[in-house]
């Protein structure tokens, strides 16, 4: 009799613990992210394309200018072109013909619009070259 009682209650309680584990496992960055207010992107950099290499990435807040080391000349850059990374102006200066692509993605608000954005530069100068501080994220 003890032995039909245990495994019911065994049978009761696993799959509420196994439940438990997976939802306590399960990132809630997509929940966190929609509920931020005010201009806000996440920007990660990946080397190689965007299926391989190890991705660095920060949230960068922009009221206060806040998530990496460059945080308020990101943000102003942005709030000159509208939040539209591709507008930034291209940084004069010259980068090395040397190919090592990296793959810059940013999604977030700005000004209450949805802002998606993803290119591969041939190289982290490319990269900084055309899309200024935005990308500047710590290693």
């Amino acid at each position: 009799m003890t032995h039909t009682l245990t495994a019911n209650v065994v049978r009761g309680v696993l799959p509420a613990a196994a439940a438990l584990l997976v939802v306590g496992a399960t990132p809630a960055q997509g929940t966190v992210q929609e509920a931020r207010t005010g201009d806000w992107l996440y920007l990660t950099v990946t080397r190689g394309d965007a299926r391989s290499g190890e991705p660095r990435s920060t949230l960068l807040r922009c009221d206060p200018p806040q998530g990496h080391r460059r945080a308020a000349e990101a943000c102003n850059q942005l709030d000159a072109v509208d939040g539209d990374i591709g507008r930034i102006p291209l940084k004069d200066g010259y980068c090395p013909m040397v190919y090592a692509p990296v793959t810059a993605h940013a999604r977030g608000r700005w000004k209450g619009r949805p802002i998606e954005y993803r290119e591969t530069f041939t190289n982290n100068c490319a990269l900084a070259a055309r899309t200024g501080a935005v990308f500047v994220l710590d290693r």
